[in-house]
């Protein structure tokens, strides 16, 4: 009993000198998230075409996945008032309180036949998020000269962030995640 008394005489003490001093709030980041909104690229072009495009849902993001057939390189991930058809220049109806233009930089064809290599079921809904917390719509804008390009439309302009990964076998993926907020 004596111990405990004491520890805590030498509590009120340190405190009231100022020596124990509570710590400072500090906002942490969504779920540890530490990603902006502002656009993401890499300029590298592949002719390695796109074979599928598919969505998933995260405890703190949902992801939207670009398979490629060979090496995925480069990308263009941005933020636009309207996302535009490759080509024509021609808006995409989207859904949503923003808008990611999400740029492979990789045809949905074979660049020597010419042949499609990826050619979604329904342009407006290329994968179903009908369930997500942030994606509202998935649709395909194009693929023009090298580049195959999609409209995200999301809840609100909230953080991302987009990588590559190798695999399977000799493909890759063009990954985009999206915080569910802040």
């Amino acid at each position: 009993m004596k111990k405990v008394s004491a520890w805590l005489t030498g509590i009120i003490m340190a405190l009231g000198l100022g020596l124990l001093v509570p710590g400072t709030a500090s906002a942490a980041s969504y779920c540890g998230l530490a990603w902006g909104s502002l656009a993401k690229s890499n300029q590298a072009m592949s002719a390695a075409s796109v074979a599928n495009v598919r969505s998933g849902k995260y405890y703190c993001f949902d992801r939207l996945v670009i398979d490629i057939r060979g090496k995925a390189t480069g990308y263009n991930v941005r933020y636009v008032s309207k996302v535009v058809q490759d080509g024509s220049g021609l808006p995409i109806k989207l859904r949503g309180g923003a808008f990611l233009q999400v740029t492979a930089h990789s045809p949905s064809y074979d660049s020597a036949t010419g042949k499609a290599t990826f050619v979604p079921a329904n342009r407006s809904e290329v994968t179903n998020v009908s369930t997500y917390k942030t994606f509202r719509q998935v649709a395909w804008a194009g693929s023009f000269e090298g580049h195959t390009t999609l409209g995200l439309g999301v809840r609100a302009r909230l953080p991302f962030k987009v990588f590559t990964l190798a695999g399977p076998g000799n493909g890759s993926r063009l990954v985009i995640d999206v915080a569910h907020q802040w």
